[in-house]
């Protein structure tokens, strides 16, 4: 952990980047950008919480440092339409309703559907590839850059300090399905005039090469469909337009007709359709209520929860708690990566669906993925036509930020002009010259149900323990004046044992302790519930070896 230091006043004319989510995670992309007194938002992306966040149902980036500077916002621009990079911005509007909304048509009708569900109703500047606009002291160029969902853009942001370029996310396959490159020509040029700081992806860098072509998937989705003798069901990411496009593609050459399921799949998909991103083919797409009466050899489910999300269809499938059965002879294909911290859920659902007798096809067992991110030798190739004066890598946990400054050192970027950063690193750039100023002491926003921030770690450590050691209860009620027990002590458990004789040992425990509490003139309730507490604690923990939730209530009679 970096340690914390307030970053000085702006000069005026000096650019200032505060990536507030992003940096040692996949997950809550967000960026500021601060010039002359005005602000531009890059991305507002969600992290989806692991294993040891119970209850939580997204994290957001940490505002703090933007929540009293609202109306100097101009703009949040969106690089795509994934959740990592769209998902905290019907939070971030909550707290100013108009700051205007900048991206691709996609990336505005994926976001424009999520705020619709806010009762949000946005403002939005449609822009493309090749376009520059102009907010206020920033001048902002799209560029077109290939990544897994269509649309993306990389941003090149002009200013008096200097020329930043800010990739998104971004792979360099060369021929895509829609046939949309990343723009290397764009790139060059930018090279030429001068990039002063490059804002690189990370995911991917510490994976030697040139990612594949997400066309390679194509040919291995028709061979097991075509092979399955029963349903299939492929899972994938609500927002995963070519995967989805290849799925349509195989199951329409193999006779077979495709539902989709799962309230998001059902809306992002409707959206590309609709706007043209994706191709249905003819008598292909049907409703589930359908497909369910369809035989089992002529039908594709196109669903999500390829990451294990418990409350999504394909966990929901594997617990049997989903109107389509998985059964004997069915085959469910998850056509995704890993995304870090959600191994065991995943293999969790593969272990329940392969108890049911469904075949499991994934990542590990055939190639029904590619990544959307560019490898080490597509980001050297960027290295070598951008030489960037300076490097801040960004989305990717630590391994992935250090793999990409190494590779832009070994192309000829100077070490002290690459920076391995946290979230809150303050990073100035004036005239062409960066510096780190500042580190702000930033923390995880968590969204559980309706409320958002008011869950603390304290209270998910809370969790943990309930969940993982038990919680017990004990009753005692004294009296006033002697300090004796007079009720109980009555003890009551859950998770934690479930024949209650097992308290009988610390029964007489609890007493003695509290008379000898008594005797030395304790005649408060909440001493004796703090000699409660510890006694009880240090019986279980030498007893039993748990460390249970353990809630003494003592009242005086």
């Amino acid at each position: 952990m970096n340690q914390v230091f307030d970053p000085p006043a702006l000069e005026p004319g000096t650019l200032r980047v505060v990536p507030l989510g992003g940096l040692g995670e996949i997950g809550r992309n967000m960026t500021v950008y601060e010039l002359d007194g005005k602000l531009i938002v890059v991305d507002a992306g969600v992290l989806f919480p692991e294993e040891h966040q119970p209850g939580v149902d997204l994290i957001l980036p940490d505002f703090t440092p933007i929540r009293d500077r609202l109306d100097d916002i101009l703009a949040v621009v969106l690089t795509h339409g994934h959740e990592d990079h769209i998902g905290a911005v019907p939070y971030l509007l909550k707290m100013r309703r108009d700051i205007p909304i900048v991206g691709s048509q996609l990336t505005l009708a994926l976001i424009k559907a999520k705020l619709k569900e806010h009762r949000i109703a946005p403002f939005t500047m449609a822009v493309k590839e090749g376009q520059t606009e102009k907010l206020g002291p920033f001048e902002l160029e799209f560029i077109a850059v290939n990544h897994s969902i269509p649309d993306a853009l990389a941003i090149a942001i002009r200013t008096s300090a200097g020329l930043v370029l800010h990739t998104g996310d971004f792979k360099m396959d060369q021929l895509p399905l829609d046939r949309r490159i990343t723009d290397l020509r764009a790139f060059a040029r930018l090279g030429e005039e001068g990039v002063d700081l490059f804002l690189p992806d990370s995911t991917n860098a510490d994976v030697p090469g040139f990612t594949a072509r997400e066309r390679d998937i194509g040919p291995v989705l028709e061979s097991v469909i075509s092979r399955a003798t029963r349903r299939v069901i492929v899972a994938s990411f609500s927002s995963h337009v070519h995967r989805v496009q290849q799925v349509l593609d195989a199951a329409a050459r193999s006779g077979r007709q495709v539902a989709l399921v799962g309230r998001s799949m059902v809306r992002n998909m409707g959206i590309a359709a609709e706007l043209g991103y994706l191709n249905v083919p003819d008598n292909v797409l049907i409703d589930l209520k359908k497909a369910l009466n369809l035989p089992d050899d002529k039908v594709v489910y196109m669903s999500t929860g390829s990451q294990g999300e418990p409350m999504a269809v394909l966990a929901r499938m594997a617990s049997q708690d989903h109107r389509i059965e998985v059964g004997e002879g069915d085959t469910v294909i998850l056509a995704s990566s890993l995304i870090p911290g959600n191994e065991n859920a995943v293999y969790r659902v593969i272990n329940g669906l392969m108890k049911l007798g469904a075949n499991v096809v994934h990542k590990g067992n055939a190639k029904v993925h590619v990544s959307g991110h560019a490898s080490a030798g597509e980001l050297t190739y960027c290295y070598n036509i951008l030489t960037p004066k300076n490097v801040l890598p960004v989305h990717g946990e630590t391994r992935h930020l250090h793999a990409n400054a190494e590779l832009a050192i070994e192309s000829g970027v100077e070490r002290k002009n690459t920076v391995i950063g946290e979230n809150g690193i303050v990073v100035d750039l004036r005239d062409g010259e960066m510096s780190v100023v500042g580190q702000l002491d930033l923390g995880y926003v968590y969204v559980d149900g309706s409320t958002v921030g008011e869950i603390t770690d304290a209270d998910l450590k809370d969790r943990r323990i309930l969940a993982e050691e038990g919680f017990i209860s004990i009753f005692v009620a004294i009296d006033a004046q002697t300090g004796r027990v007079i009720v109980g002590p009555e003890i009551q458990a859950r998770g934690f044992a479930e024949d209650e004789t097992v308290f009988d040992d610390v029964r007489p425990q609890i007493v003695k302790a509290l008379t000898e509490a008594s005797d030395n003139g304790m005649r408060d309730a909440h001493g004796y519930s703090q000699v409660v507490r510890r006694t009880v604690g240090r019986w279980v923990n030498t007893q039993h070896r748990r460390r249970p939730m353990i809630v003494p209530v003592v009242i005086e009679a």
